[in-house]
C-alpha cells in the first residue's frame, strides 16, 4: 500500500467520501482524512521516525500523498522547539516554551499546510489554485504553487500587511486587493471556481492543508519524548493549526505512542484559543456555551491572521477547546507592539503580532492562577515579525555624525 489514507469523512455529520478525488467541503463545512492507524502501528515506530531526514516528511504514514508521489517541497524541517528561561523567569514560569514556526520556507506555519495541499492538488490533477488571505496563507501558496508549476491566485483585503502582498506577486501569483475583510475574498473565490476552473484552498475549504498543520502536533509530541506539554497558547484565526495538534494527537494516542499514567491514562494539553479584541468569534461562542460562533462585526486587529470574523471550521475549533478542557480568551490590541518586542528582546525570537495575543493572553491566565509555575507551557510562534512592519513603531532616534550626543546613547 502506498498510503495508508482509510477513508475521507464530514466533519459536521460523519459522511464517508471515498480518498483520491478532489474534495472541497462536505454541506457546506470541512473534510477530516481518516487513516488506518492499526496497520500505521504496524508499519512504523516512534524510533524508526527518529531515524528520517527533520523534515515535515518524515511522518509520510499520517499524511495522505502516497509514499511513491514525490511531494513539493522547499525543503521544510522540523522548527525548534525553545526553551525560554529568561522570559519564563520574568513571567514566573519554569518550564516556558516556544515552538518556532517562524524559521519555515516561507516565514510561518503556513508553509506546513501549503506543502500538504499544493503536493496533493498536483497529484489530484488541479492546474490552477486560488485562495483568500489575509496574511501568510497567500505568500505561502504562491510559493508553493510556483514549486510544483500550478497557477494561482490570491485575494487580500487592501489593507493587508505589505509583505504579506509583495510575496504572492515575488512567486509569480496573479494577487489582487480587495475592499472588504478575508470573507469578502473568500466569496470571489467561491463564486469565480466554475468560471476560472481553478481548486479553492482556503483554510478548510479542501481537507489537506489540515494535515500539513497537524505535523506541528506530530513534532511536538517527538520533541517531548511523546509526553504532551500542561497547556498550548495557540493564536487562532481559521483555527487549522489548533484544530490539527488535537487530531494529531488522538492520532498518536490511538497508535499508543504517546506516554501513559500509572492508570494507563493519556494527559492531553490544555488548549488555549487565542484571539484580539478586535475580532473573537470564537471567544464569544466560547463564552456563550455555543458550538458554532457567528460573524464577528466590524473586524480589526493589527495581528492581521486573527483578522478571521467567520471561520468555516468554528465547531471543529469549540469542540477541540472544551474536549481539552482549555478556553478561548482575548489579547489586548494595545499591548500586541509591546509584547512584540518584550519577547523578542527577551529571548531573540522573532514574535508575530498574533504570538504577542498568545503572551498577553498566558499572563492574564498567569495573574488569575490558571497556569502554574511549574507548568510545562508551549507558545506557538506562528510567524516571523518582519513580516509585519507596520505592527512595529520605527521612531529611532538620530546621532549627528559630527557631534554624537553620547549621554543620550547611554540612556
Amino acid at each position: 500500500m502506498s498510503h495508508f489514507v482509510s477513508h475521507l469523512e464530514a466533519a459536521i455529520d460523519g459522511t464517508v467520501i471515498p480518498f483520491g478525488t478532489l474534495a472541497n467541503l462536505h454541506n457546506g463545512r470541512p473534510i477530516w482524512v481518516r487513516y488506518h492507524l492499526d496497520r500505521i502501528r504496524e508499519a512504523v515506530t516512534p524510533a524508526d521516525i527518529a531515524k528520517r531526514p527533520p523534515n515535515l516528511w518524515r511522518y509520510r504514514e499520517l499524511l495522505p500523498l502516497p509514499a511513491d508521489v514525490e511531494p513539493t517541497t522547499l525543503g521544510e524541517g522540523m522548527t525548534p522547539l525553545l526553551h525560554c528561561a529568561r522570559l519564563g523567569k520574568q513571567l514566573g514560569l519554569s518550564n516556558l516554551f516556544v515552538k518556532d514556526e517562524s524559521q519555515l520556507p516561507t516565514g510561518s506555519f503556513k508553509s506546513r499546510g501549503m506543502a500538504a495541499a499544493v503536493s496533493m492538488a498536483k497529484w489530484l490533477g488541479v492546474k490552477r489554485v486560488a485562495l483568500p488571505t489575509a496574511g501568510n496563507a497567500g505568500g505561502a501558496a504562491a510559493a508553493y504553487a510556483a514549486r510544483a508549476g500550478l497557477e494561482c491566485y490570491v485575494f487580500m483585503p487592501h489593507d493587508t500587511p505589505i509583505v504579506n502582498q509583495f510575496e504572492p506577486h515575488l512567486y509569480g501569483a496573479k494577487a489582487f486587493r480587495v475592499n472588504g475583510l478575508i470573507n469578502d475574498c473568500g466569496k470571489i473565490v467561491k463564486d469565480g471556481a466554475d468560471r476560472m476552473g481553478w481548486f479553492d484552498l482556503s483554510t478548510l475549504k479542501e481537507p489537506y492543508r489540515l494535515e500539513g498543520k497537524k505535523t506541528m502536533g506530530l513534532e511536538l509530541a517527538e520533541q517531548m519524548n511523546y509526553s504532551l506539554p500542561g497547556t498550548i497558547f495557540y493564536p487562532t484565526g481559521g483555527g487549522t493549526g489548533l484544530i490539527g495538534m488535537w487530531k494529531a494527537f488522538h492520532e498518536l494516542a490511538e497508535m499508543q505512542w504517546l506516554s501513559r499514567d500509572p492508570k494507563g491514562s493519556v494527559a492531553f494539553p490544555r488548549l488555549i484559543s487565542c484571539q484580539a479584541e478586535g475580532c473573537a468569534p470564537i471567544v464569544r461562542a466560547f463564552d456563550k456555551g455555543e458550538r458554532f460562533a457567528e460573524l464577528f462585526p466590524n473586524a480589526r486587529t493589527v495581528a492581521s491572521g486573527l483578522r478571521v470574523p467567520a471561520a468555516v471550521g468554528d465547531f471543529m475549533i469549540l469542540d477541540a477547546i472544551r474536549a481539552s478542557g482549555g478556553k478561548a480568551a482575548t489579547g489586548s490590541e494595545a499591548k500586541i507592539a509591546t509584547w512584540m518586542r518584550r519577547a523578542s528582546s527577551a529571548e531573540g525570537i522573532s514574535i508575530c503580532p498574533e504570538t504577542a495575543v498568545c503572551f498577553d493572553v498566558l499572563e492574564q491566565m498567569i495573574a488569575a492562577g490558571e497556569v502554574k509555575p511549574d507548568e510545562r507551557v508551549v507558545v506557538f510562534n506562528t510567524g516571523a515579525a518582519t513580516k509585519y512592519l507596520e505592527s512595529l513603531p520605527a521612531d529611532l532616534p538620530s546621532i549627528d555624525k559630527d557631534r554624537v550626543d553620547w549621554e543620550m546613547i547611554a540612556g
